[in-house]
C-alpha cells in the first residue's frame, strides 16, 4: 500500500483493513505507524536482498559483467504496475525523511546496504580493468541514485518507459566508463 499511495497517504485503518487485522492487534505488533514503516523497510531489506542474492547476473566470472547484469536486471524489473517495480524505502524516504529519523535511517541502511554488495563487483570489476579516478563505492551509490531517480520519473510520468531509458543511460554509463579506462591504457603502453 505504501509503494501504491506513500507513506502519508497510507493510513493505520487501511493498512488494518488490507491485512483483515483489528486495531488493537495492529498496536499489539507496533507501537505506531511509524514502526510499522521501519519493520517494512527491514522485510523489504531482507526479500529484496534475497532476490538479488539469487539473480543470475551474479555467475558471470567476469565482475564487470556481473556489474552490467545487474544493471540488465534492474531493467527486466520494470514492468507491471508503478508500484510493482519502484522501492519501498525509497518512496518511504522521500516523504518522511525530515519527520522521521526512525524511518530515514531504516531507508538509508537499506539503500547504503544494497550498494555495498554492488560495490565489491565494481571494486573487483575497476581493479580488473584498470579504472581510476573514482570510487567503487561512490559508483555503487550513484547507481542506486539513478535507479531511485527513475522510479520517481516513472510515477511523474505514470509508466516504466522513463525509468528504462534511465537504466539504459546508466548501462551506457558503466560501458563508457570502463571501456574509456581501457583506451587510456592502450594510449599508455603506446606512448611509452
Amino acid at each position: 500500500m505504501i509503494r501504491a499511495r506513500g507513506y502519508s497517504a497510507t493510513s493505520v485503518d487501511q493498512l488494518c483493513a488490507a491485512a483483515g487485522v483489528t486495531k488493537g492487534a495492529f498496536f499489539h505488533h507496533f507501537a505506531s505507524k511509524e514502526a510499522i514503516a521501519v519493520a517494512a523497510a527491514d522485510h523489504w531489506s531482507e526479500n529484496t536482498g534475497a532476490l538479488f542474492a539469487g539473480a543470475p547476473y551474479h555467475e558471470f566470472a567476469d565482475p564487470l559483467d556481473r556489474v552490467l547484469g545487474y544493471i540488465d536486471f534492474r531493467a527486466s524489473l520494470l514492468n507491471g504496475p508503478i508500484e510493482t517495480f519502484t522501492c519501498l524505502v525509497g518512496t518511504m524516504v522521500q516523504e518522511a525523511f525530515a519527520t522521521s529519523p526512525a524511518i530515514r535511517d531504516a531507508c538509508n541502511a537499506s539503500i547504503s546496504d544494497h550498494a555495498r554488495k554492488l560495490e565489491a563487483d565494481i571494486a573487483s570489476a575497476m581493479a580488473l580493468h584498470g579504472v581510476t579516478g573514482v570510487s567503487a563505492a561512490s559508483l555503487a551509490l550513484h547507481t542506486q541514485a539513478v535507479l531511485q531517480g527513475a522510479f520517481i520519473l516513472a510515477k511523474a510520468r505514470g509508466g516504466p518507459e522513463v525509468a528504462a531509458d534511465s537504466v539504459g543511460h546508466l548501462k551506457r554509463y558503466f560501458s563508457l566508463l570502463f571501456r574509456s579506462s581501457k583506451n587510456q591504457g592502450k594510449e599508455a603502453k603506446h606512448v611509452s
